[in-house]
């Protein structure tokens, strides 16, 4: 759990020490400390002695828990009285590849329950891949008064009938943002049951709601709320009614459009046009579903000041994009689709100088056969004119070792670097070679690396090059890479920060798996999915390794020798008690 550590309770702390550091009164301290926005940063300071212990614990908001398994909702109620905002992350990440076992966990309602006996006044609840129903959701609703923000990231096991006892029971509601969830739709009615009386709302996110939505109670809702600065809306909304709704929110800096593809005629398109441009502090722009280019240039005058671009729902040609983005000389954070090919991203690379953030997602990731895409040109392309280009997600069907050193040379600041070659155990397209050296230019250019995602054909040389150079590595994702267990254990061996580890389809076994008895009581979680690691190791482990909980997927819940799907992460709460027959606990 990183927002804070409980491997050393109060009692631990030097009393000396105390005396030592704190020599002015704890309400000075509480309020310095209030100051630290960090959870690592307010971490270490509860570390320092016993009076910075209680300081930082009374004076704390917010809390965010990277694991819901990490620590137990008494311990946090224990902790911390005056928690208002709370952050929690449940399922491995791999769940968003259908690798985890359904009815796996990560259930909200228990924290539910502990937190509206103890805080109350709670306002604020942020999840990724957490399940929640929509009995959990009314219980939410119902139990704290002043709630004010509902954030679900990849969620499940909720309907839009939980929606609407957000919206009819959380007076006080200022965000309600839902994104990527598995949620069952079952109608827009949902948007009706704010009250009249509803003015407070600031955020309104429901772009990945699929069914029509009650646009007249959605257009009552925007001109209600005068403070409304973020609207996402889904699919079913058209251009027509997209101008009625900017017309009554010109304050949005962040907008997500409906479908942009619906026959306009001149009239219409005039108004479009005005309403946006009218839209002066408009920063982020997303949507632009099924989008048609007859009616992009209706964006230019909105597009000044954008400084994110999310194109990855709009299949935009290269020709298409290039007229876009002259627009978006301040452009930091551009998300498309590979339907732009590389002369797109050449576009990207003489138009966008201030570019610090690229994702590029395949349009149709399964067809073997299309005939679009992006390849290591685009890229080498982008590095050239975007100097300052530090995040990168790169679905790409074609790569070389000396593109890739390229790029890196021109672009040594890359914190994030997600390469994903499509074709598992792809090798250099021109030398036939594996990419080792691709990933060890990455490692060894880009000092302040943080999250590596490699991919294509790579052999144990590539970690090697990892553990011996990515000093600040804190998240590595592999998948169909390596040859031997000594690939795993340079990574353990060799990579100080790392975090998190996610390996699928490798040839690791349970020397790999046991070399990392020091590395993983200070790491939040490891994932191995389909390599060569046995029961017996995972058992191994488990005793050397007592404190940690060691998880064995199973979809039928067998105990032979082979074990699927290991997920290993520290805990200060013990096994939990909720895990299903699928998953083994060790």
């Amino acid at each position: 759990m990183e927002s804070f550590e409980l491997k050393r309770s109060k009692d631990s702390v030097n009393s000396d020490q105390s005396a030592h550091w704190s020599s002015f009164p704890d309400e000075v301290l509480e309020r310095v400390l209030s100051r630290l926005k960090s959870h690592r940063d307010r971490s270490s300071a509860s570390l320092v002695c016993k009076d910075w212990y209680h300081a930082e614990r009374w004076s704390r908001t917010n809390v965010f828990i990277g694991n819901c398994y990490s620590v137990s909702q008494e311990i946090v109620v224990r902790r911390f009285s005056r928690i208002r905002s709370v952050t929690l992350k449940g399922k491995p990440r791999f769940s968003d590849f259908n690798l985890v076992p359904e009815n796996w966990g990560a259930n909200i309602h228990a924290w539910l329950v502990v937190f509206a006996a103890k805080y109350p006044f709670l306002e604020e609840l942020r999840l990724k891949r957490m399940a929640i129903n929509d009995q959990s959701l009314e219980f939410l609703a119902v139990s704290f008064p002043n709630f004010k923000a509902l954030s679900l990231l990849s969620c499940d096991g909720f309907s839009t009938n939980g929606l609407a006892a957000i919206a009819t029971h959380c007076k006080n509601l200022t965000e309600l943002d839902i994104q990527e969830n598995d949620i069952d739709d079952i109608g827009g009615s949902w948007l009706s049951c704010f009250p009249e009386s509803f003015t407070s709302l600031e955020v309104l996110n429901f772009a990945n709601l699929t069914s029509d939505i009650n646009f007249d109670a959605l257009e009552k809702l925007v001109g209600r709320c005068k403070s409304m600065r973020v609207l996402k809306l889904n699919r079913s909304v058209s251009l027509e009614q997209l101008q009625r709704l900017l017309v009554n929110a010109p304050r949005l800096a962040e907008l997500g459009t409906g479908s942009f593809s619906q026959e306009l005629i001149v009239r219409e398109y005039e108004e479009l046009e005005s309403a946006l441009s009218n839209c002066k502090n408009m920063h982020t722009l997303s949507g632009l579903w099924d989008a048609k280019g007859i009616y992009l240039p209706a964006l230019y005058p909105a597009c000044t000041h954008l400084t994110f671009l999310n194109l990855s729902y709009a299949a935009l040609q290269s020709l298409e994009l290039a007229k876009l983005l002259p627009h978006r000389r301040r452009l930091k954070h551009l998300w498309v689709l590979d339907t732009v090919e590389d002369k797109g991203l050449e576009a990207v690379g003489l138009n966008c100088p201030l570019l610090e953030e690229l994702r590029v997602f395949p349009a149709d990731p399964f067809d073997d056969e299309i005939v679009h895409g992006v390849t290591d040109a685009g890229f080498v392309a982008v590095s050239f004119g975007c100097p300052r280009l530090h995040y990168v997600l790169y679905f790409c069907r074609q790569m070389t070792n000396a593109a890739v050193a390229t790029i890196v040379q021109n672009c040594p600041d890359f914190t994030h670097f997600r390469l994903c070659i499509m074709n598992p155990g792809q090798p250099d397209h021109l030398t036939n070679e594996p990419m080792d050296e691709a990933f060890g230019a990455v490692v060894k250019t880009c000092t302040k690396l943080q999250r590596l995602s490699v991919s294509g054909r790579l052999t144990d040389r590539t970690f090697e090059y990892i553990g011996r150079y990515a000093k600040n590595l804190e998240t590595l994702s592999v998948a169909f890479a390596g040859s031997s267990d000594w690939g795993m254990q340079c990574v353990l061996g060799g990579c100080p920060k790392l975090r998190k580890l996610e390996i699928r389809d490798c040839p690791f076994g349970n020397a790999a798996l046991l070399s990392g008895l020091e590395k993983y009581e200070s790491m939040r979680s490891l994932w191995m999915s389909a390599c060569n690691v046995t029961m017996n190791g995972c058992r191994l482990l488990a005793r050397e390794m007592p404190r940690l909980n060691i998880e064995v997927m199973k979809e039928d819940g067998s105990d032979d020798s082979q074990a699927d799907k290991v997920y290993v992460y520290r805990s200060i709460a013990g096994p939990r008690r909720d895990a299903p027959r699928s998953v083994l606990t060790l």
